[in-house]
This record gives C-alpha cells, structure tokens and sequence, in this order.
C-alpha cells in the first residue's frame, strides 16, 4: 500500500500502530494454541460507509470530516470478532451515491488497471484495495450494484448478500446512529477469490443481536457437484440495456470454457429487464429519495415538469421519469410497489426451484475514464458503441436487488483493452454459498485473472 497508493488513492485512512499491536496479540495468541476464529491475525480494509473505532468514518462527506464512532458497525465487529484486523478504509462516492469514487475529502480513486479509469463505485476503493493487493478481504456495501459493479471493473469477486442477512447498523449513510435495517441495501464480501468470499460470508451472516435470542441463520449449504449436474440459466442481453460489443464477448467465451468442461446451460429465460426495472427504480427512488437535503428535493421538484415534457418528446430507453416519480410517490404508490416485488419475488422463487444459478453481465460496459461533470441523472457516457446514459448502470443487477437474492460478481477475463469482465451469478434468496460456489467453478475453469500490470 505504501508503494503503490499514491497512485491509486484507495485507502483514505488508516492505523497501522493500532493494528501491530493487534497483530503482535494475535501472534501470541496463537503461540498459546489460541485462535480468536477463522480470520484470526488477517489484515484487512473496510469501505468508509462503515464505522469503525479507531479511525474517522466519513462515507465520502466533508461534513463527517472528523466523526468518530464510540461503536463499531455490526458487520466489521463480526470480522473482528472472528480475529480480522482493519488497518484502514477505503473510498467511495459521498455517501455512497454514485458508480465512480470520488469525493472532496479524499480525492478520487483510480482503477488499478488503467488509473485513468474509475474502479467503479460505491464500493470502489474496496475493489481497488482488492486488485491492487492492498488487502485481501474487504467489506462492501450495494443498494445499486455497489458491490458487483466495481467487483466487475477491478477484477475481483464480489457477492451481494440475501437482503438482511449481514446488519447494517453502522452503516453510513443513512446518519450516524440509525438503527433501521433499509429496504433493498445489503452488506457483502469482496476478495479475489470466491473462497475467500465465501469464508468471510459464514462470518458476517447472521442475525441482528437484538433477534438472535429467538432466531438464528443457517444457509444452505451447497451441493458440491460436477459441471454437468449444475442447472444453470442464462441470460448475456436485452434490448433494453444492450450489453456492450468487448463485454459480451468475453461473456459468451466463458460460457463455451464452461460449456467445454461439461455445462449443459439453459438459454431460455422468462424475464425482460424492463419487467422489473419500474418496480425496482420506484422503491430505490423512494430510499434515496427520502434522504435528499430539502435544497435537493426543492431543485428536483422544479425540473421534473420540464424534463418529463422533454422524455415525452424525445423518448429515451431510461428509467429518469419513473425515478422522478419515485422521489415523490406517495405511501399509497410505494405500497403498490412494494406489491409488485413481492410477486415478482415468488415468480423469481418459481424459478429458481428448477434452476441452481442464472448467469448475467454485472454491467453493459467495463471501466468508463473519470467523468465527474454533470448531474448524475441527466449524465452521459461515453462507451465503445457511443454515447449512453450513465443509469444504465442499474438495469443489470436490478432483479437481485429488487427481489433480495444474492449474486455474485466473478472475473472472467479481459477485453483486448486489457479491461476485466465480471460475470454475475444469481442464485436463489438465502441460497448465497450455492451462488459462491458455481463462482468457484468459473474461478476453475478459467484460471485466475491475476494482478494488474505492475503491480
């Protein structure tokens, strides 16, 4: 980290005494036949959403410059728990909300594949962190493909959690000291391997301490079985979100090398991204949404007349004018909603009861150069097949999301720009280790990605 972090800008803050001292505690817990778990003496980083003592917590904002937290979040008490040392934090967007990681405080982060390229957000330090080799293990945060996304960019695994299996009291934003668990946001492990992910997974899942004097979590174990025993879907495109040439391609080749080694996949799939984009974009609006400054909300509210009108004469394949509807629904609309995922979650459920995983794109583009101007709702971006809009981040991992189910982004190669390429792997709800270890198998078959060049 101290070689190769002036360049990335990944880790924004750290404390390396603290974490000798523990270090040297686990050493000598283990020369005593102690172990503090299965991570025990592991050093670690943790993206800045998360309290964590000993350092500041700022989720990217200038005004919780200087917050630090009497109580650790949940899930990083977990880790530590089971003997991880956090030695620093990594960046991400203001509070969170963006798919590229930069902030007043602390600058931007760079992709450590092209550092002129962004590592993705909102967990983008944490991937970079990863890819770099600054950490073997990191702690993520998705609501909109925060996880998967930068897993994707960077190279690295990535796995969005069953919605409320990992707490997320700690967790910033929403502000310090909130206790509600919110709709649709998870926790989730990133590493470089699916093993790896797998491991900090058991740790962190489970119950909140306020219900585990009633409840516990037991997740299904998966059937460790040879590729062609594996019911496995897929689905590489839609019209409504086409998938980008350099992308695809590297896509449809890790299905022949998976093909080649004995899967039989199903190409038939009943959904259509635009079936539950809507439902998807209302409630995530309505989440957001509800935590815009009152000047935002002011400012939103004033343009939506004339960028509808704008919509309706210049039709676009965006969700812009259902997230606008979303910010301001009232409760009556969102339980409509909220009706709406839970019949599109048993469908899903019907589904996976004759499918193990459902492979898709975790996005349509590799890593995007830096490009901060502009609002994010009305930005552009500028990909191989020309000019897009900056949401269609969201389409591809919406149904995990909206649904609850995990998902897992697992590299499979780069592009001839030299630019990684994740795979996502959705699995059924509470059915996250099957979703791990089908990301093994790939991990099998096509070898490790390996580092980027020079470091």
């Amino acid at each position: 980290m101290a070689a190769h972090d002036g360049k990335v800008n990944a880790v924004v803050a750290t404390a390396p005494e603290a974490a000798r001292q523990r270090a040297r505690q686990a050493d000598a817990a283990r020369a005593r036949g102690e172990s503090w778990g299965p991570l025990h003496g592991l050093p670690m980083t943790v993206k800045d959403a998360y309290e964590t003592l000993g350092m500041p917590t700022t989720s990217g904002a200038a005004a919780l410059r200087d917050h630090r937290a009497t109580r650790g979040a949940e899930a990083v008490a977990r880790l530590e728990g089971a003997g991880a040392i956090v030695f620093g934090k990594t960046n991400l967007p203001v509070f969170a909300g963006e798919w590229q990681s930069f902030n007043d405080l602390h600058g931007t982060t760079n992709n450590p594949w092209d550092l002129a390229r962004t590592p993705g957000g909102s967990s983008g330090g944490s991937a970079a962190s990863l890819a770099a080799g600054f950490t073997p293990l990191e702690l993520g945060s998705d609501v909109g493909g925060s996880i998967r996304i930068p897993a994707h960019f960077c190279g690295v695994v990535g796995h969005k959690a069953t919605h409320g299996i990992i707490p997320l009291r700690g967790h910033i934003p929403g502000p310090p000291g909130t206790l509600n668990e919110p709709d649709l946001a998870v926790a989730g492990p990133m590493a470089r391997s699916a093993r790896d992910c797998a491991l900090a997974l058991r740790t962190l899942a489970g119950p909140r301490p306020e219900d585990a004097a009633a409840w516990t979590l037991s997740l299904p174990e998966p059937a460790r079985k040879p590729l062609s025993e594996w019911r496995v879907a897929v689905w590489l495109d839609d019209p409504h979100c086409p998938v980008e040439h350099d992308v695809r391609g590297a896509l449809e080749g890790a299905i022949e090398a998976l093909v080649a080694a004995g899967l039989r996949p199903e190409s038939v799939v009943p959904f259509r991204l635009q079936d539950h984009l809507d439902t998807y974009v209302l409630l995530l609006a309505a989440l957001i949404g509800s935590g815009l400054p009152p000047k935002v909300r002011r400012r939103v509210r004033a343009l939506q007349p004339a960028l509808s009108l704008y919509w309706k004469m210049k039709p676009a394949a965006t969700p812009l004018p259902r997230y606008l509807e979303g910010v301001f629904q009232s409760h009556r609309q969102w339980l409509t909603a909220n009706e709406a995922r839970h019949r599109l979650t048993a469908e899903v459920a019907r589904f996976f009861e004759d499918v193990d995983v459902l492979l898709l794109p975790s996005a349509p583009w590799t890593a995007p150069p830096h490009a901060h101007e502009g609002e994010i709702l009305l930005r552009h971006i500028e990909v191989p097949s020309g000019r897009r809009p900056y949401v269609d981040h969201l389409p591809w991992i919406a149904l995990a999301t909206l649904t609850g189910a995990p998902a897992t982004s697992v590299p499979v190669g780069t592009t001839d720009a030299g630019l990684p390429v994740g795979l996502q792997v959705m699995g059924a709800r509470h059915r996250d280790l099957t979703c791990l270890a089908f990301a093994e198998e790939v991990e099998r078959v096509k070898g490790p990605l390996g580092r980027p060049p020079g470091f």
